[in-house]
C-alpha cells in the first residue's frame, strides 16, 4: 500500500479481503469475484492489480511504478514516486487535488482554484486563489507582483490574460489595461476608450469612431466598427502592411510580397504571395470553394464533397465533410496517420518510425461506442468492449483509470506474444495464457482450472473440492485445499 491509503474510507474492507489472498502471492490470479480479484507479478510475487466488489474498489501498479487506487466512480488516487507527484480526485473533474515537489493545488471544476508552495520546496511558488469569474488573488510576498480583485467591484490583476496589468472599478464603468507600455482606459467599457503611454496615442467612441497610433509603428482608424477600417502596421518597414475594408463589400490587405482582396466579404477573393514563400489562392463562395497552390502550402477544397490541404507538413483530406477525415504528418522521427469517420464514430491513429520503417507500428483505434484497441508496437496490445469514453479522452489517464473500467464487459490484454489475458463481465470470467501455462476462472471461485508443465488442477469453490493431475500421473481427488502456494501444480508425493 502507498501512503495514500492511510486515509481511504474503504481501507478496512480492502485489507480484510486482501488477507484472504495473502497465501497466494505467487499465483498469477486469485479470483473470488465479486469480492476480490487480484493479479500478481510472476517474478516478484507482488500484487499489481486488485479489484474489489466488481470494478468498484481498485488498486493498480503501472509498469513505470505509478500507483492508481480508488472507488469508482467517486474517488481516484494517483501516486508517482519517481516524479514526486500525488493526485486525488472526487467525481472527476468536479474536484481534483495534486502535490509535487514544488506546489500543492486543488480545484473545483476549474472554477474555484487554489495553489501554494509546497512546504520546504526549494523553488518558490506564489499562493493563488480564484473563484471564476468574480475573485482573483495572488500573493508572492512582494506588493509589486501580488494582487487581489473582486469583479465587478474593484481590483487589480497582474501578468494574466495577456496583459501586464488590469484594473477596474465598478466594471464596466472603469477599466484600465496595460501591455508593453500601452495603457488603454475605458470609461465606460467598451464605449469610450483612451490610449496613452510609450508613444501610443488614441481615442475611440465605440462603435462610431476610433483611432490609435504610434509614430514609426502603427496607425489605425475605424468608422462604424467593424464595418469601415484602415490599419497601417510596421510603418518603419520599407513596405508597411496595410489592411482596409468596407464591410461587407470589400477588404484588402497588402504587405511586402503579398496582397489579398475580398469582394462581398468573405465569399469571393484571392491571395497572391511571393515572399516568404510563393503562394496563390482563389476563393469562391468561401469557405466552400478554395483553390490554393504554393511552395509550402496546397489547398483544393470543394466542400462539402472533397477537401485536400497541405500546410506546414500536415496533409489533410476530407470527403463528404464531416463524414470522412484523413490526416498525415511527421514529428520527432515518427510518421503519423490519423483516420476518422464523423469525427468519433471511427477513430484511428497509427505511428511508425521514419528512420527504421521495419520496426512494428504503434496503433490506437476506436469504433464508438463498441470497441477500443491499442498496440504500442512493442508487443503490448489492449482492447475493450464497449468503450464509450476512450475516443473522447485519448490521453486522459484519470478517465481511463476511473471511468472506462465501469463499461468493460470484455477486456483483452496482451503483455507479450506469450502472455495473453481475456476478462468478461468485470473479471467474473477470465482466461490467461502464458507460455505453457493456462489459467481459467468462471464466476470467481465457482470454477477454476490451471495447467502448466508440472500438471493440471481443476477446482470448485476456490479449492473446496477438485481434481489434481501431476505430469505423467493420473487425476486425483482433493478436498479443502485453499492454499494455492504457487501457480504451478504441486505434484503429489510418491508413497
Amino acid at each position: 500500500m502507498t501512503q495514500l491509503t492511510k486515509h481511504r474510507p474503504f481501507k478496512a474492507l480492502l485489507c480484510a479481503l486482501a488477507f484472504t489472498a495473502s497465501a497466494g502471492l505467487l499465483r498469477a490470479e486469485h479470483n473470488l469475484w465479486p469480492l476480490l480479484v487480484e493479479q500478481t507479478d510472476a517474478t516478484t510475487g507482488e500484487t499489481t492489480d486488485r479489484q474489489i466488489l466488481g470494478p468498484l474498489i481498485f488498486s493498480k501498479t503501472a509498469p513505470d511504478g505509478a500507483r492508481y487506487e480508488g472507488l469508482r466512480p467517486l474517488w481516484l488516487e494517483h501516486a508517482d514516486a519517481a516524479a514526486g507527484r500525488e493526485e486525488r480526485s472526487f467525481l472527476y473533474p468536479l474536484y481534483s487535488w495534486r502535490r509535487d515537489t514544488t506546489t500543492e493545488a486543488w480545484t473545483v471544476f476549474n472554477v474555484i482554484n487554489h495553489s501554494h508552495a509546497q512546504t520546504g520546496a526549494s523553488a518558490f511558488e506564489p499562493r493563488k486563489f480564484d473563484v471564476w469569474p468574480f475573485w482573483f488573488s495572488r500573493d508572492t510576498g512582494d506588493p509589486a507582483t501580488s494582487y487581489r480583485a473582486l469583479l465587478p467591484i474593484a481590483g487589480t490583476i497582474k501578468h494574466r490574460f495577456g496583459q501586464d496589468q488590469i484594473d477596474w472599478t465598478l466594471f464596466p464603468l472603469y477599466l484600465r489595461t496595460e501591455k508593453s507600455g500601452m495603457v488603454t482606459t475605458a470609461t465606460p467599457w467598451p464605449f469610450i476608450k483612451r490610449i496613452t503611454g510609450d508613444g501610443h496615442d488614441g481615442f475611440a467612441v465605440w462603435p462610431l469612431f476610433g483611432r490609435a497610433e504610434k509614430p514609426g509603428a502603427y496607425r489605425k482608424r475605424s468608422w462604424l466598427w467593424p464595418l469601415i477600417y484602415k490599419n497601417e502596421l510596421r510603418l518603419s518597414d520599407p513596405v508597411p502592411t496595410v489592411m482596409q475594408g468596407f464591410l461587407p463589400f470589400y477588404t484588402r490587405e497588402q504587405s511586402a510580397g503579398a496582397v489579398s482582396e475580398n469582394f462581398l466579404w468573405p465569399f469571393f477573393g484571392y491571395t497572391r504571395q511571393t515572399a516568404p514563400a510563393a503562394y496563390h489562392e482563389n476563393r469562391y463562395l468561401w469557405p466552400l470553394l478554395v483553390q490554393g497552390r504554393g511552395d509550402q502550402r496546397h489547398v483544393n477544397r470543394w466542400a462539402p464533397f472533397y477537401t485536400h490541404s497541405i500546410r506546414k507538413g500536415v496533409d489533410k483530406k476530407w470527403v463528404l465533410w464531416p463524414l470522412i477525415r484523413e490526416e498525415t504528418w511527421t514529428a520527432d522521427g515518427l510518421a503519423h496517420e490519423k483516420q476518422q469517420l464523423f469525427w468519433f464514430i471511427y477513430w484511428s491513429h497509427e505511428q511508425r518510425s521514419t528512420t527504421n520503417p521495419a520496426l512494428p507500428h504503434a496503433h490506437k483505434s476506436h469504433f464508438w461506442p463498441l470497441f477500443s484497441a491499442w498496440d504500442n508496437g512493442a508487443g503490448r496490445h489492449q482492447g475493450q468492449f464497449p468503450s464509450p469514453l476512450g475516443v473522447f479522452f485519448p490521453t486522459n489517464d484519470k478517465v481511463r483509470a476511473l471511468y472506462e473500467p465501469l463499461f468493460a464487459l470484455y477486456r483483452y490484454d496482451q503483455r507479450a506474444p506469450d502472455d495473453v489475458r481475456h476478462a468478461f463481465l468485470w473479471r467474473a470470467i477470465t482466461w490467461r495464457r502464458t507460455g505453457t501455462e493456462r489459467e481459467f476462472h468462471f464466476i470467481g471461485p465457482l470454477f477454476s482450472s490451471e495447467r502448466d508443465e508440472t500438471g493440471q488442477r481443476v477446482e470448485l469453490l476456490s479449492g473446496l473440492i477438485g481434481l489434481r493431475k501431476p505430469a505423467g500421473k493420473n487425476w486425483r481427488l482433493f478436498l479443502f485445499d485453499f492454499s494455492h502456494q504457487r501457480a504451478k501444480v504441486i505434484p503429489t508425493p510418491v508413497p
